[in-house]
């Protein structure tokens, strides 16, 4: 299987450097009481960190929102989903649990101050692309069963035409949601060469630390950039 970034992406984000961790043979539907600490710990991190500051002049997220910019996105509008989850926490609302996947995702792109994502590819055999949206191509809001409508030319993650997460590092939908049946999953951890770049890789390196060690699964990592658009991969 394949991740691959359309091209013409990088002439509006040149410095685009995405992390990539995949996943398989894992067993989802039991409880992990290390995650569930892992994220307590992080978002006890988290609250402190933005205690009385503004997540959105934060050093670390502001690339994402000049990144948003650049591609026509509004940040005020569209946040980042690290921005989302920062600004949910600083505001004393904590996040919930949701799955043992989901919430090591959140644990690790809170402690490194980076948009990740969380993508089930069991149900599909096609590759998945960071690509611009085009007619045919279907999202589904989370908890939802109604297609939303898209613009055309939206950047998105998709696998055939179903978009997996609307506006880059936006919002995530119901295609590819992470379920307690999910064994095979990937993570994208976006980022910049010359501003996070390093933090992307401890990220990749951490997290596949940890599903191998907490779900003892299979782990592959990699990266995708301007001079390497894609990562291909198999177990």
């Amino acid at each position: 299987m394949k991740f691959k970034v359309e091209s013409d992406i990088f002439k509006k984000i040149p410095d685009l450097y995405i992390g990539v961790v995949v996943a398989k043979s894992i067993d989802n539907s039991k409880a992990y009481p290390e995650v569930d600490k892992l994220l307590e710990k992080s978002i006890k991190l988290a609250e402190r960190r933005f205690l009385d500051k503004k997540v959105k002049e934060d050093a670390s997220i502001v690339p994402y929102r000049e990144a948003f910019s650049k591609l026509g996105m509004n940040p005020n509008k569209f946040q980042c989903s690290a921005e989302a989850l920062f600004t949910r926490i600083s505001k004393g609302k904590g996040l919930p649990n949701i799955n043992p996947l989901v919430d090591l995702n959140n644990a690790v792109s809170l402690k490194h101050t980076l948009p990740m994502g969380t993508h089930d590819l069991s149900l599909s055999h096609n590759d998945i692309e960071l690509r611009y949206t085009r007619k045919g191509d279907v999202f589904i809001p989370m908890g939802s069963d109604k297609k939303e409508e898209l613009d055309l030319g939206e950047v998105a993650y998709i696998v055939g035409n179903e978009v997996r997460t609307r506006r880059w590092a936006w919002r995530q939908g119901e295609h590819g949601k992470i379920t307690a049946e999910t064994n095979y999953v990937f993570f994208p951890i976006d980022g910049f060469h010359n501003i996070n770049d390093g933090e992307v890789d401890k990220a990749a390196n951490e997290l596949a630390e940890l599903l191998k060690r907490i779900f003892g699964c299979k782990v592959k990592i990699g990266y995708v950039d301007c001079n390497q658009q894609s990562f291909e991969w198999s177990f």
